[in-house]
């Protein structure tokens, strides 16, 4: 297998906590290069990960043309992942990126054009695809174990929007540059993740989004500004298969840290995946009638435990297990980021198909 010389695009704390973490540690990745707009930050982490000075950037069009670069890691923003994507497609070098892929769907539409136009290998970092508890929950639902699935009820909790949190006007609670808030900040994650573990696509969506904090602190210090986004999305949808899904999701619950609970109930049993119940652990229990309907929890099996960067690595070696996800999969979420979106304007339910 090569080994891809990795460019990585935005050096805040996805990057920090999880990109680089996993580029290190992959056989097949090795970390060549960074980029910032933020200089200092680019010259923190230059000492810190051992990066030359020749290939530390500030603008992303460097990096990208730098011929010690084979792959484009993004991780930025939201509102410029269209722009370097879309650079990186057309310099014919493949990319990850962070969710969601775009701004709406028109933007995805066209970085998918681009991406099958250079013929460029590519993946979103939908990241909870590669917790164990989720694959395992995936494969017991495709063996028909739990029969015909009637729901699934998905939360997806953080706390940090919290009063007593006090987090200033960071850029996800501002609209031109995230989008939407939680909804495509936590609630894309969730999005996928049911699609990914149901096999089944969405037919309709009704919405109630809503900010409970209006105004918060500049960065600097001086001053307050508005926010524009979404502070929590309830969402109901209507999933091919029959399936009746519902969506909680929210940055104002207390004493939560990244905390997701999925429940799936079918004709035959029930799942339950749980995320950092136990901080950081993921968990599944099942009920049916081996279990005399009580719910246990289930050991996870071996080979269900993966690694999101090493994925990564597999796609752009061609040797992906066929998880993961790709622009096509980031267009299917952004039509429904916008049909939550004018669900909730509107009042009304909206059809995706």
């Amino acid at each position: 297998m090569a080994v891809y010389r990795i460019g990585s695009v935005g050096l805040g704390s996805i990057s920090k906590g999880v990109h680089i973490p996993g580029i290190q540690k992959s056989d097949d990745l090795v970390l060549t290069a960074i980029c910032d707009i933020d200089p200092q930050r680019v010259k923190e982490r230059a000492e810190e990960y051992g990066i030359p000075e020749d290939r530390c950037f500030t603008d992303y069009r460097d990096l990208i043309s730098c011929p010690d670069v084979d792959a484009i890691d993004i991780s930025t923003p939201n509102d410029v992942h269209f722009e370097i994507a879309a650079a990186a497609a057309k310099a014919g070098k493949p990319f990850g990126i962070e969710k969601p892929i775009t701004m709406d769907a028109a933007e995805a539409i066209e970085l998918a054009r681009l991406a099958k136009d250079a013929g460029v290998r590519n993946m979103i970092y939908f990241s909870y695809r590669y917790k164990a508890a989720a694959r395992y929950l995936r494969s017991i639902l495709r063996s028909g174990r739990l029969g015909k699935i009637h729901h699934v009820s998905m939360q997806y909790y953080q706390a940090w929007g919290l009063e007593k949190a006090d987090c200033p006007l960071v850029w996800r609670y501002v609209k031109s540059r995230a989008a939407s808030g939680a909804l495509g900040d936590l609630g894309c994650h969730g999005l996928d993740l049911v699609a990914f573990v149901t096999g089944e696509q969405y037919k309709s969506v009704v919405s109630h989004l809503g900010t409970f904090i209006h105004e918060r602190k500049l960065p600097d210090g001086n001053g307050v500004g508005k926010v524009d986004v979404d502070d929590f999305s309830n969402i109901l949808a209507e999933m091919t298969g029959g399936i009746s899904a519902t969506f909680q999701i929210t940055r104002f619950a207390y004493g939560r840290g990244n905390y997701q609970r999925m429940e799936v109930y079918g004709e035959k049993g029930g799942l339950v995946y749980h995320l950092d119940r136990i901080p950081g652990v993921d968990e599944l229990e099942i009920a049916d009638d081996s279990t005399d309907g009580k719910y246990v929890t289930v050991e996870i099996p071996d080979d269900m435990k993966v690694d999101q960067m090493q994925s990564f690595a597999d796609v752009l070696n061609g040797k992906g297990d066929g998880l993961n996800a790709d622009v096509n999969d980031g267009v299917v979420n952004e039509k429904l980021l916008d049909a939550i979106l004018k669900s909730a304007e509107t009042g009304t339910w909206i059809n995706l198909m």
